[in-house]
């Protein structure tokens, strides 16, 4: 038994990008949910900056997604997550920043929030935000369907990578909007992306883990309005 707890809430995509590799990699963990706790003195303690996801194994403390995604690949047993030549991982970590750069802050911050997070909350959609995002989101989609259109299945290699794995669960918001669903629609090299990695049998078993609490009311994101939106 690893003795593995991950901190998090369920729906974070972050901290669902490091139980993806958790699953594929047949770590077994405990999650523990902060949504309770999140900002309070026990989830500082844990995450001096007030974010998710933090791993703890065996003691050893670690936070920030692509550290501990890192960490759950080379300290752990499983299929390997990164490619074997430079060229490949590098690709890999370019398409891990840019995943954090580019396409999360667009999707997830911006649409997925005003979309998604807010109007369960009472909080009403700030349609300058989304307006802003639009056509960055179009420019990742394009970047990705060209990319996805070369000759590997996946986003490096013809096997899934942590590049897979970080991309997916923002896709993932991407498609529950539905400005998100309607650009989705046209581009087929991401869909049959998407329809490899759903059949993934670590996609299926993180996917059970949070669909029964998506759509919920995500209390702790009434701070994100003055923390998360930006200054437009």
């Amino acid at each position: 038994m690893a003795d593995v707890t991950l901190y998090g809430f369920p729906v974070s995509t972050s901290v669902n990008v490091v139980r993806l590799a958790l699953t594929h990699k047949s770590v077994p963990f405990r999650f523990h949910d902060l949504e309770d706790e999140m900002g309070g003195p026990g989830h500082l303690a844990l995450h001096p900056f007030g974010r998710v996801p933090i791993l703890d194994h065996a003691g050893f403390r670690l936070y920030e997604t692509a550290a501990i995604a890192l960490y759950v690949d080379e300290a752990f047993t499983g299929p390997a997550l990164q490619p074997t030549t430079a060229k490949a991982r590098t690709r890999m970590h370019q398409w891990i920043s840019s995943l954090s750069g580019y396409y999360y802050p667009s999707i997830a911050f911006h649409l997925g929030h005003e979309r998604l997070i807010y109007p369960p909350l009472g909080i009403a959609a700030d349609e300058k935000v989304v307006e802003v995002a639009l056509p960055r989101i179009v420019t990742g989609l394009d970047v990705m369907e060209r990319e996805l259109g070369q000759d590997h299945s996946f986003l490096v290699d013809n096997r899934p990578t942590l590049a897979d794995f970080f991309m997916l669960p923002t896709l993932t918001t991407l498609g529950f909007a539905r400005e998100g669903q309607e650009m989705l629609a046209s581009k087929p090299a991401i869909a049959a992306w998407r329809q490899r990695m759903d059949s993934l049998p670590s996609v299926i078993a993180v996917r059970a883990m949070v669909m029964p609490h998506v759509g919920k009311p995500l209390e702790h994101a009434h701070a994100w309005v003055d923390s998360h939106r930006p200054p437009y």
